[in-house]
């Protein structure tokens, strides 16, 4: 009964990550749109490494289509929360300075169906006081495709992604 119990309570999402879906998407291989995923990271895991790994997912079978150096040619890091910076996911999406990159965040924040419960989604994931990590990349093709990919790590390991691709 015990192994039932842990087994149940690992597969429980936490209530932010639930939200972040219902906004944006469940994990998915659509290579277009929103998707929202959630893992747990060791102390020792690279979140760049991680997140490079959901956006291969998310892109699925175009990847070796397009092939690996076009889906690499965007990948960027274009924001990293400073230590010590205020929590402040929107304001920071906001301040992106690459002007690529820049064109993603109001389809984020303002495009999205029901805006408002999405920025509060996002603000649940990425604004709490245990996130320890938020980095930001660039994502596409290096043609019609861009995008961006959120990251946030939080220190007990709980780790949150968005991803987001549109032509």
């Amino acid at each position: 009964m015990n192994n039932l119990k842990n087994k149940k309570s690992k597969e429980t999402k936490p209530d932010y990550v639930t939200n972040l879906e219902s906004a944006y998407g469940a994990p998915s291989q659509n290579a277009f749109g929103s998707a929202s995923f959630f893992e747990q990271l060791k102390d020792s895991d690279k979140l760049e490494e991680a997140a490079l790994r959901k956006y291969k997912y998310f892109v699925g079978d175009i990847w070796e289509r397009f092939g690996e150096d076009a889906w690499m040619s965007a990948w960027r890091q274009v924001y990293t929360r400073p230590a010590g910076a205020a929590y402040d996911v929107v304001a920071e999406l906001k301040g992106i300075t690459d002007p690529g990159a820049l064109l993603s965040v109001p389809m984020i924040l303002d495009v999205v169906e029901n805006a408002e419960a999405a920025r509060q989604a996002l603000i649940a994931a990425y604004d709490d006081s245990a996130v320890k990590e938020l980095v930001v990349y660039n994502i596409g093709e290096g043609g019609a495709m861009s995008g961006l990919l959120i990251a946030g790590r939080r220190s007990n390991g709980e780790t949150t992604y968005l991803v987001f691709l549109y032509d």
